[in-house]
């Protein structure tokens, strides 16, 4: 069919793919601010937070539209399951089958990050460490795969996404602060010190001065107590009932 063996297709292919190398390259710094925590007031974490995901989402749109225009157009004998399965396809086996890899390994991050409420903290983490393998993946195979990686401006692109995934992996180990005790991956606050911490607080000494059982009651709140208002029934507990008003006719 005409419409299958248009270089169209082969010109998506090749500008999606270099498209989506990048898109990711971003994903992962703006994943390596989120985990360092980086924010201030003019660009806040949740802004980062926000602008990870949602290049995360643009960048998996691209990376479909890579993956369909690679299948349909007939120049390259790839097939459906090559792009999930490694060593199926007969163009190109190894560069297409570390594609699969990568692409496997970026699904099953993304679909974590959709499930993340309903997983453990830990289980998510495991899994959103695939993406740094994810990514050395994408590289690997947009050198051997890639019509306009081997040289030129491609190769440049190529090693420049590599360059800054690598810097902010250093950067990320680096530099990473000691995660509070209590914290999760799904909320950034700490959690609330339950009475056991707060009596061991007090036994140390470290108890704060607003806290009932650091300080005993002071002498003044007794004499407070004896001059309280009238209107209080606990002030005077054998007052007599108040007189009646007189009627007038």
């Amino acid at each position: 069919m005409i419409a299958l063996t248009t270089p169209y297709l082969w010109y998506t292919t090749r500008a999606t793919g270099m498209v989506t190398l990048i898109l990711f390259t971003l994903v992962v710094s703006l994943g390596t601010l989120v985990a360092n925590r980086v924010g201030g007031t003019v660009v806040g974490r949740f802004e980062i937070n926000e602008l990870h995901r949602s290049v995360s989402i643009v960048a998996m749109v691209f990376l479909v539209l890579h993956i369909t225009t690679t299948v349909v157009d007939s120049f390259a004998p790839t097939g459906w399951l090559s792009a999930i399965i490694p060593f199926a396809s007969e163009y190109r086996r190894v560069g297409v089958a570390i594609g699969a890899v990568a692409f496997d390994l970026i699904l099953a991050v993304w679909i974590s990050s959709l499930l993340k409420v309903r997983m453990k903290n830990e289980s998510w983490r495991f899994i959103h460490w695939f993406s740094w393998l994810a990514f050395a993946s994408a590289i690997l195979h947009a050198y051997l795969t890639g019509t306009d990686t081997k040289n030129g401006v491609g190769l440049g692109v190529v090693g420049a996404c590599a360059v800054c995934v690598i810097i902010a992996s250093l950067w990320r180990y680096l530099a990473r602060p000691a995660r509070a005790a209590g914290r999760t991956a799904l909320s950034p606050l700490a959690a609330t010190k339950g009475p056991a911490s707060a009596s061991a607080a007090v036994k140390s000494g470290h108890a704060s001065a607003s806290s009932p059982s650091a300080f005993p009651r002071s002498p003044d709140t007794r004499t407070k107590s004896r001059h309280a208002s009238p209107n209080t029934p606990s002030s005077f507990p054998h007052s007599p009932a108040p007189r009646r008003s007189k009627r007038y006719r």
